[in-house]
């Protein structure tokens, strides 16, 4: 029966194949009735043992009067447990069977073997979530021979498409600049004035010249622009492809810490990753018409499901398709709404959108700030249009009405600050819920500073208003952590991911974030700030935000299936464990842990015993 065990998922995939023989020969069967202790709380384990049928509980005795009987995980069929036992000599839980198991025994000498043996086997014992996800992505990527998609992935600015810049200093003017950029064959350059670099493009030489009747002898620094979209040569290339997409630009600036090390082009970029999000990028910015426009939009879900079919990682799906749902939103806004209104409204999308987590298409939440000497009669009328426009793009309405077409959720400048005020005071669900909502605002279109003040005002009125975070972080004790589901499903049955796993991490880090006024409304971000902050320890943050992706990840796929009516649209967030498998099992119960252990932070922290 030993050639029936499964070597093809981790760890056992991270043995040689003279190592798996090693192991295939040592193994043996384990038989255990309902209610047996496999391993006792407090002794070493003989064994490390490998589910074959039936299902195992993982409990602490000192919490046996608890709800849940002191249960800390289940295991069921390929999952592994015991060998934390071997390699701290102690069991730190009781493992007793919940039925009839039978079990794959692995001997205490052999394991100890391979882990001396095998430094990557031995480490996938010993890592935390976000080593051990690195760990996979690399082997699987070996397994696919290196894709084109994961060298893209793995691809850093400073190893890939790095141009060399052309530097010219201040005093230089326009007429030897145009020279030189011929010369070079250049379609911009650097200017350095003092510590600072600006650009200058050939159209700004165009307009100087041409339109501002600039003389030749102008000094070439006099029309340079001096805010710079920046990024390191350690940066990821797909940062940079994201960040010239949001902000619609052709080039960033490269730096090596504050050494400018040279120029990524977005010509260039694309000619390294071709895929289906140029052409998309291509249509939204060329699009001359709602309808042009609406093609662009519909076009978003067939990208989100090339781009994980080819392995890509979900916060880099979530940031690409964030920036192209942020610029056909802002779009269809500037095309809607009257140009004499830009300047005197801000448009905000929330909720995921707002954090840039959003993949698919979910529901529309978004508001406007008008400005307070704006008079705007028709307001409702482009609001509803804009509404029905976004739905026609495919964008659902929302069932909680928190949409621009609702005047609860447009208001002047000084309203929204007496709303937030109001919301903020009263600590009532629904008003908590709200702040909620626009917290993870995020500004799109018009006038940012409207935004910026309101959220100001926020900032000012929460100052050492600590009971406030009491209540506010209170909602991430409404739904229990499903780490006990994996053993005993049966017939197919799920969890919310959505409210089981994600909620907490992401309610948690907002109220962290805004307690911290940590403006970065994206979960990963803020995560990575509160670390910088110590406000969180570097390691759990960031094995947090692997478990929210791993989550995440999850539900991704549970949604595609539901939007191609393989599953049914309520079951969208429904994970279940019966049809995981055992490497997105083992992974999950790893995510549903950490979130465990995150909301016990959270609770002591801000004091939710109550």
């Amino acid at each position: 029966m030993s050639n029936e065990f499964d070597l093809t998922h981790p760890p056992f995939d991270l043995l040689t194949e003279d190592e798996q023989q090693q192991l295939l020969i040592r193994l043996d069967i384990g038989y255990f009735s309902k209610n047996e202790v496999v391993i006792e709380m407090g002794q070493a384990s003989d064994h490390v043992f490998v589910v074959m049928k039936g299902a195992v509980a993982e409990v602490d005795p000192r919490l046996q009067d608890n709800s849940d009987g002191g249960v800390i995980r289940e295991y069921a069929h390929e999952d592994l447990f015991g060998a934390i036992s071997i390699i701290n000599d102690s069991s730190r839980y009781t493992f007793r069977t919940l039925e009839e198991t039978i079990a794959w025994l692995i001997p205490k000498t052999i394991f100890e073997t391979l882990m001396e043996n095998n430094p990557a086997f031995a480490a996938y014992f010993q890592n935390s979530l976000s080593e051990k996800s690195r760990i996979i992505e690399s082997r699987r990527s070996q397994q696919q021979g290196g894709s084109d998609m994961s060298a893209f992935m793995m691809a850093k600015v400073g190893e890939s498409v790095l141009r060399e810049p052309v530097v010219l200093d201040s005093g230089v003017t326009i007429f030897e600049a145009t020279r030189t950029m011929r010369e070079q064959h250049s379609d911009c350059l650097l200017v350095r004035k003092g510590n600072e670099y600006g650009m200058v493009t050939r159209t700004d030489l165009l307009e100087g010249v041409v339109l501002n009747n600039l003389d030749l002898t102008t000094d070439i620094s006099e029309l340079a622009s001096y805010n710079l979209f920046t990024v390191q040569t350690e940066d990821f290339l797909f940062s940079a492809l994201v960040l010239m997409t949001r902000h619609k630009i052709q080039r960033v600036v490269v730096f090596n810490g504050t050494e400018l090390a040279g120029l990524v082009e977005l010509t260039d970029v694309l000619s390294f990753f071709s895929s289906q999000s140029h052409v998309i990028g291509l249509q939204i910015e060329r699009a001359t018409s709602l309808d042009e426009l609406a093609q662009a939009a519909r076009g978003t879900t067939a990208l989100v499901s090339g781009l994980v079919s080819q392995g890509v990682k979900i916060r880099f799906a979530m940031d690409l398709l964030a920036a192209l749902n942020s610029r056909i939103i802002a779009k269809a806004f500037e095309y809607i709404v009257p140009v004499e209104y830009h300047n005197k409204v801000c448009l905000i999308v929330m909720g995921s959108e707002g954090r840039g987590e959003q993949v698919l298409k979910t529901d529309q939440d978004n508001a406007l700030i008008l400005a307070d000497d704006l008079h705007w009669p028709d307001c409702q009328k482009y609001m509803d249009k804009f509404t029905l426009t976004l739905l026609d793009f495919g964008y659902p309405l929302c069932k909680g009405k928190i949409m621009v077409s609702n005047p609860e959720w447009v208001m002047t400048e000084s309203e929204w600050k007496k709303r937030l005020s109001k919301w903020s005071g009263k600590v009532d669900s629904l008003g908590l819920m709200n702040l909620a909502i626009y917290i993870d605002g995020l500004p799109i279109a018009g006038d940012i500073n409207l935004f910026k003040r309101v959220r100001n005002s926020l900032y000012t009125e929460l100052v050492g208003n600590d009971v406030f975070y009491s209540y506010f972080a209170m909602p991430i004790r409404n739904f229990s952590t499903p780490l006990t589901f994996f053993g005993g499903l049966k017939h197919g049955d799920g969890i919310d991911i959505k409210k089981g796993g994600i909620f907490p991490i992401v309610h948690g880090v907002r109220t962290m974030a805004l307690q911290n006024k940590i403006k970065a409304t994206n979960t990963f971000i803020r995560l990575e700030k509160l670390a910088e902050l110590k406000v969180l320890k570097k390691d759990f943050a960031e094995n947090l935000a692997e478990a929210l992706a791993v989550m995440s990840n999850l539900r991704l796929q549970q949604q595609l299936s539901a939007a191609e009516g393989s599953a049914d649209d309520d079951e969208a967030n429904l994970i279940s464990a019966v049809n995981l498998n055992k490497l997105d099992r083992d992974l999950l119960r790893e995510a549903l842990h950490l979130v465990k252990e995150f909301k016990a932070v959270m609770t002591h922290r801000y004091h939710l015993e109550r």
